[in-house]
């Protein structure tokens, strides 16, 4: 494991979310897909709670004390409970800026840190190291489902006209 490498990604990846998100019409960033699925906004709003709720905290306790509880997430609660969709998404977007700042600082101060601390999770065993690599994938699986909803929507506002010249969607 390369863990400053993924300090990296993941201390870069807010500036690539801004470039894909910022300046989205607010109908769009709001813009749910037939079928079910988030909004671009829900789901930038998912990843600035998940910063604090889910990965900062749940490896910092791996890191203390790999046998205490991780507290309970419910993100698909939690988006409705919140009302995600009602949010705006220039604000969701600075202040997940704003705690990746601090995870990122954080991790930054750790000093060698015992990546190799297991906790028993239903998933099975997940150490300090599968967790930070974790994040940084989370990061790139929703940047993913932004992209998706992108070109989802370049389908909807296409109307009858195809787009199959540009390629298919086979991500």
């Amino acid at each position: 494991m390369s863990p400053d490498q993924l300090i990296e990604r993941l201390e870069r990846f807010p500036k690539t979310l801004a470039a894909v998100v910022s300046g989205l019409p607010d109908a769009d960033a709001r813009w749910r897909p037939d079928g079910g699925g988030w909004s671009i906004l829900e789901i930038v709003t998912h990843v600035a709670d998940e910063e604090t709720d889910d990965f900062r905290t749940r490896l910092e306790l791996t890191l203390r004390d790999p046998g205490e509880a991780w507290p309970p997430i419910d993100p698909e609660s939690a988006a409705v409970e919140r009302r995600y969709n009602e949010g705006d998404l220039a604000e969701n977007l600075r202040r997940f800026e704003g705690q990746r700042r601090g995870s990122v600082q954080w991790l930054r101060s750790l000093n060698d840190p015992p990546w190799t601390n297991t906790h028993h999770h239903k998933l099975g065993d997940i150490t300090a190291g599968d967790l930070l690599a974790s994040w940084t994938a989370h990061d790139v699986l929703h940047l993913r489902q932004i992209v998706k909803r992108l070109f989802q929507l370049t389908e909807r506002d296409a109307g009858a006209s195809s787009t199959r010249y540009a390629g298919t969607w086979t991500a």
